[in-house]
């Protein structure tokens, strides 16, 4: 079986951003590559509250209107996940 001249296209993933959205604005510079926008999206929910975790612990403090936006390569924003979506802030239950 010869192969010479044969040209393999394989499917590249797109690439998605993750850029922060606070106090101060921390555009992703590098993205990562990943199969279709719910995986894009339940990577943005995963960093989002990671970083609620990091902040609840370095600073004692979470400012729920902070947010991760989502884009493209082109960086066309495709959505939003806000601190406050991302968890559940649940307090004792009222007797």
């Amino acid at each position: 079986m010869e192969l010479s001249g044969a040209v393999w296209h394989f499917p590249t993933m797109p690439r998605y951003f993750f850029n922060l959205r606070n106090d101060l604005d921390v555009d992703d510079l590098e993205g990562l590559d990943l199969p279709n926008l719910e995986a894009a999206h339940v990577e943005a929910v995963r960093l989002t509250r990671n970083m609620v975790a990091v902040g609840a612990q370095e600073e004692g403090r979470i400012n729920l209107s902070h947010r991760i936006e989502v884009t493209d390569s082109n960086g066309t924003a495709l959505f939003t996940v806000k601190f406050g979506d991302a968890v559940r802030i649940e307090g004792p239950s009222d007797p």
